[in-house]
């Protein structure tokens, strides 16, 4: 086979090795723009994953690589001057150079043709069977062939320039300075024994007002010394760039997704690698790791598929657009935090630490225990005031109410009423709940009239005998657990009228004459050509609606509820004022947010001037509509705003559900940085909503200030006493926070046990893979 690598970066070269290795016989050539010792950058870092999969593709240039690595384990973080280490995090750093002339020089062991000063502009001339654009960051070939590859380039927020020093830092260390124009942040690691890479980084609008883009290159160094000076010990920072003049040297990260990877020229597949097809935020440094491992996927597809590139190329693909979309995700959140760094420095710094180690939801509170217990003790403590004990199960007071813990039964529709009147399966749904340990339990969406419901069955809070209904449930919950239970109030709008979920979500009853009518903040139809359409509302339905949400709240308050929630999200009757998905009104009702907030304010301040002073009162909001056009989450923090102005104590934050046209991206947690943005812009408590599965989420999540509660749905479902579960799964056996009922009990010690019994046998594994890295096998 012969094979064309454009580019002699560690994707293109590493690839040209193997293959060469893999069969002497292929003709491989690496055609290099630059001379074999020209670099831009310094160090870089890899993972103990990307090297043992290194290991196993050549050990011989992976042996080298290690030989030439300088490894550390902790974690500096100096913020309004204090320093907090964390340790065992395992990482390795390299110098870009060293790392090219191992590479370099394998090739040329190999048999591989390596072609310097080869200003190949793109695939025109290559007589090959397969030729690989690993061409960088500003592929050529990319951009030749866009309308194949289909880019996605997202220029980030940030200023960035790549810097060095002889400053030795035996720490991965993070500084971060405040000046009169904004944040500044510093990323350095040693890569050698005499020099470390200093990545120095601030927000566009930061760097414009500190003048940087006025300042010649050595000015702009000047600034950053000066800037660092005391975690610099001075030294000084030196620039590599000798062909960038002025400011050309500080760039904003390019964030490059491309939808497919392979473009046919009529000769030869032309395939992307490395930067060319993708690229990872450098402060996740991924970068290099995901160019190497691009390689080793795609000599081992063709080796696995005996040369046939038919069979080996869309395997490459598939399995690495995997992969790549999962470190992207991860460096989108790394990305996001030190874009918004002025949001998280309002933490103290032992948060904001925390905050850092965990941004890209990779690394959660009990991967960090596992890296260094003795840093999560003292953080637990400090987080608790006291004694350590997992976020999770820390108390959490609002006004006059106190939980037990930080996790809540979300609401959820269970259509199980008739005529709106809750019985005894709701008695035994939040009952049992209620008794499972978690600290808050909702009840699901409760409809303040009977054309305000969604289905037939669900409940609501318009009758005196729903109210005695509700009552009684929340006496039992009382009186059978230390846990307290809240009430959401909402009114469907034109999601209303349509079957229980289990027989057709959204759709339309079945029988057209049981169908009520439908209102909503402008005419509309939620299922396009299946739906009963809704008709705009006049002042007159507002003040209907109005009085019927008043009389619900008196009545709540009536049956002892501890909290009230008013629901202002998913596309339901107030959320269709708040969207301008959904709103159209051309009265003072519509238009600009400010007046598309006007009536769920209204609703809202009159029903905290009937709800008990002393009881918290919340609104759930849609953060974010997922359709162009729609809510964003810059809209979100302004509609918290109004509603905190208002006197709403939390802000329940979920998205979604306004328009059949969403395109959410989910993931683990993919909810929780709305909830974040509000929480720490605002200024108000939260609750974070959307695939919260594990203790583990609830703890880093509470630990890193991103929400003060964390709402717990699909999982509650399946196990009602789901807290005490997690508790016991993580070793936590209490009291703070937790406490079972007191039938229960005897089944604690042997839940506990079976699952430290998993435990001890997680880290007898643990330590066999370590043993057997340690080796080598």
């Amino acid at each position: 086979m012969r094979i064309s690598c454009i580019g002699g970066g560690p994707a293109g070269l590493y690839f040209a090795l193997l293959m060469k290795q893999q069969n002497p016989a292929h003709e491989i050539e690496v055609l290099e723009r630059n001379k074999p010792g020209d670099t831009f950058g310094w160090g870089v870092v890899f993972s103990d994953q990307t090297l043992t999969a290194m290991r196993e593709a050549d050990a011989k240039t992976a042996e080298q690589i290690l030989d030439a690595f300088n490894h550390w384990d902790d974690i500096e973080v100096h913020i309004k001057g204090q320093t907090l280490r964390s340790g065992g995090h395992g990482f390795c750093g390299i110098g870009r150079m060293k790392l090219l002339n191992i590479l370099q020089a394998r090739c040329l062991e190999l048999g591989v043709n390596l072609r310097y000063e080869s200003d190949v502009q793109d695939d025109v001339g290559l007589d090959a069977d397969l030729i690989i654009a690993a061409d960088g960051l500003n592929s050529r070939v990319r951009q030749k062939y866009a309308a194949t590859y289909q880019p996605d380039i997202d220029l980030r927020q940030c200023r960035f320039v790549w810097l060095g020093s002889a400053k030795l830092f035996e720490a991965f260390t993070f500084d971060f300075q405040q000046t009169q124009w904004g944040w500044f942040q510093a990323h350095a690691y040693r890569f050698d024994d005499t020099t470390s890479t200093f990545i120095v980084e601030a927000p566009q609008s930061v760097w414009e007002a500190a003048g940087i883009e006025a300042m010649s290159k050595e000015e702009g160094i000047a600034f950053c010394e000066r800037l660092f000076a005391k975690v610099l010990d001075g030294h000084k920072l030196i620039s590599n760039a000798a062909h960038l003049r002025g400011s050309a040297q500080w760039i904003r990260f390019p964030r490059v997704v491309c939808k497919n990877w392979i473009h046919h020229n009529g000769k030869a597949p032309v395939v992307l690698m490395g930067d060319a097809a993708h690229t990872a935020h450098f402060s996740i440094g991924s970068g290099t790791k995901l160019a190497l491992e691009d390689a080793i996927a795609l000599a081992r597809d063709i080796g696995e598929a005996q040369g046939d590139l038919g069979l080996a190329l869309p395997r490459y693909v598939a399995s690495r657009s995997i992969e790549v979309l999962r470190i992207q995700n991860a460096a989108r959140n790394s990305t996001e935090w030190f874009e918004n760094i002025e949001r998280h420095a309002k933490l103290e710094p032992e948060q904001f630490a925390y905050s850092l180690l965990t941004r890209s939801q990779r690394i959660s509170h009990e991967n960090l225990r596992l890296r260094d217990s003795a840093y999560v003790d003292r953080f637990e403590a400090w987080l608790a005031g006291g004694q350590a004990v997992p976020p999770m199960f820390t108390p959490f007071k609002l006004r006059g109410l106190t939980l037990k813990n930080r996790v809540v039964v979300s609401p959820m529709a269970q259509y199980s009423c008739v005529d709106g009147l809750p019985g005894d399966y709701h008695l035994m749904h939040l009952g049992a709940r209620a008794a499972g340990g978690a600290g808050l339990v909702f009840a699901e969406m409760t409809c303040t009239s009977a054309d305000a419901r969604i289905t037939p069955g669900c409940p609501g809070l318009y009758t005196d005998e729903q109210g005695a209904a509700w009552a009684s449930i929340v006496g039992f919950v009382h009186a059978n657990s230390s846990a307290k239970i809240a009430i959401q109030l909402g009114h469907a709008g034109a999601k209303g009228s349509t079957r229980r979920a289990w027989e057709g979500i959204d759709q339309p009853l079945v029988d057209a004459e049981q169908n009520w009518p439908l209102i909503s903040a402008s005419p509309q139809q939620y299922l396009a050509g299946l739906s009963q359409a809704s008709r705009a509302m006049t002042r007159a339905d507002m003040d209907r609606v109005l009085a019927d949400f008043c009389a619900a709240t008196v009545r709540a308050a009536g049956a002892g509820f501890d909290w009230l929630e008013l629901h202002c999200a998913h596309g339901y009757l107030l959320s269709s004022f708040i969207s301008p998905l959904t709103n159209q009104r051309s009265d003072e009702y519509g238009g600009s947010l400010e007046n598309r907030l006007r009536y769920p304010l209204e609703v809202f301040k009159a029903m905290r001037a009937l709800w008990p002073a002393e009881k918290p009162m919340s609104v759930r909001i849609s953060a974010h509509d997922w359709v162009e056009g729609g809510t964003t989450s810059d809209d979100a923090v302004l509609i918290a705003a109004a509603f905190k102005a208002a006197g709403a104590d939390l802000i329940d934050v979920s998205s979604g559900q306004v328009s059949k046209l969403e395109k959410p991206t989910y993931g683990r947690m993919w909810q929780t940085p709305f909830s974040e943005n509000i929480r720490n812009r605002v200024g108000i408590a939260t609750i974070a909503v959307g695939a919260i599965s594990e203790a583990d989420h609830v703890n880093s999540i509470i630990a890193a200030g991103r929400a003060d509660l964390c709402a717990v749905a699909r999982p509650h479902l399946a196990n009602p006493a789901w807290t005490l579960s997690e508790a016991a799964r993580i070793g936590y056996k209490g009291p703070a926070g937790l406490d079972w009922p007191l039938q229960y009990l005897s089944a604690k010690p042997q839940l506990e046990k079976e699952f430290e019994r998993q435990r001890a046998q997680a880290g007898q594994g643990a330590a066999s893979e370590a043993a057997n890295k340690a080796l080598g096998v």
